[in-house]
C-alpha cells in the first residue's frame, strides 16, 4: 500500500513538471496556421506553418517551422511517424525538414509539434510545407499542406 501511495504521489509530481514545461514560453511566439487534413488508418493528420522574424546583419528573414497536428479516433492508442516537407512555391523543390515520432493516446490529440525548420531571406514569395504520416501498421497518408507568404507582416 506504501508503495503504490509513493508511485501516485511520484506521478503526480512528475505531471506536474510536465504540465509546467507545457506553458508557451512567451508572447513572442510565432502564430501557427494549419492546413487541410488526410489521415492514416484511425489517425487524424494536419500540417501547420509558422514563420518568425529575424535578420541576417541587414536583410530580414523568416524562420519557417513546420508543425504536425494528430488525432487518434481509435480506442486504442497508436504510434505515429511523420515527416515534413519545405519548397518555394515558385519554381522550388521540395526538401526534408524533419521527421519524428510520437504516441497519440485513444480519442486524443497532439500538437501542433514542431517536426522541422529552415531559415531563408526574405523575398517576395509564397512558401509551404507539407506533412504526411503514418500510423504503426498502415499506409503512409496522403499530403496535409500548409502555406504562408514569407515575409508578410
Amino acid at each position: 500500500m506504501l508503495l503504490r501511495r509513493t508511485g501516485t504521489v511520484l506521478g503526480a509530481a512528475a505531471l506536474g513538471v510536465l504540465t509546467v514545461l507545457a506553458v508557451p514560453a512567451g508572447a513572442r511566439a510565432p502564430a501557427v496556421a494549419c492546413g487541410g487534413g488526410t489521415s492514416t488508418g484511425r489517425v487524424a493528420v494536419n500540417g501547420c506553418i509558422s514563420a518568425e522574424r529575424g535578420s541576417a546583419g541587414r536583410f530580414p528573414t523568416r524562420e519557417i517551422t513546420a508543425h504536425i497536428r494528430a488525432r487518434n479516433t481509435g480506442t486504442r492508442g497508436v504510434d505515429v511517424s511523420y515527416e515534413a516537407f519545405f519548397r518555394v512555391v515558385d519554381g522550388g523543390h521540395w526538401e526534408k525538414v524533419g521527421s519524428g515520432r510520437t504516441h497519440v493516446r485513444a480519442g486524443e490529440s497532439v500538437g501542433p509539434l514542431e517536426v522541422g525548420s529552415t531559415t531563408r531571406v526574405c523575398g517576395p514569395v509564397k512558401v509551404e510545407i507539407r506533412v504526411h504520416a503514418r500510423a504503426a501498421g498502415a499506409a503512409w497518408s496522403g499530403w496535409s499542406p500548409a502555406a504562408t507568404k514569407q515575409c508578410q507582416t
